[in-house]
């Protein structure tokens, strides 16, 4: 069983940043096993290609734009995937909807897919994030976990998630 842990984002632009926040902090709280690979997916596109091919699981983590009230953290999985993906929630989602779709081509698509998201309050320029969402990196990140675990993916605590 393979997975991956894909944080997307822009440390350059305030909440945009919540995806690679997240998977760095998931790295310093748990120990994964080697068939679990943390990605520290930036802003990447088809380049992950790859890394994404025929994965039993793939968890995304991400700010989402859901009309919900800011530093929201939401869940979409099963059927609303496609939906997320065809709305376009995500401020900078033209790189993973390509990939997928490239994925879906090549028959090598995730065979589960979960997104984990935040909705942001600043997707101004800046190195901060707002602290409603920056106080709900640790959440994402137990929440990523609690997905892995659930699916029988052994992970280690290294340390207690914090800010």
């Amino acid at each position: 069983m393979r997975a991956v842990v894909l944080g997307i984002g822009n440390t350059i632009l305030t909440d945009e940043a919540a995806g690679v926040r997240a998977v760095e902090m998931l790295e310093k709280t748990y120990a994964v096993p080697d068939n679990v690979v943390v990605i520290d997916g930036g802003t990447s596109g088809m380049e992950m290609i790859e890394d994404l091919s025929n994965l039993d699981f793939l968890i995304v983590i991400d700010v989402v734009k859901t009309g919900a009230a800011p530093g929201t953290v939401v869940k979409i999985a099963g059927d609303e995937i496609p939906v997320f993906f065809r709305r376009k929630l995500s401020p900078h989602q033209i790189a993973l909807p390509d990939v997928l779709a490239s994925l879906e081509l090549l028959d090598t698509m995730p065979k589960e897919i979960v997104v984990l998201g935040v909705e942001p309050i600043s997707l101004e320029l800046g190195m901060e994030m707002t602290s409603t969402v920056a106080e709900q990196i640790p959440v994402l990140v137990k929440m990523a976990a609690a997905e892995l675990v659930a699916r029988g993916y052994q992970l280690e605590v290294l340390a207690a998630p914090n800010h």
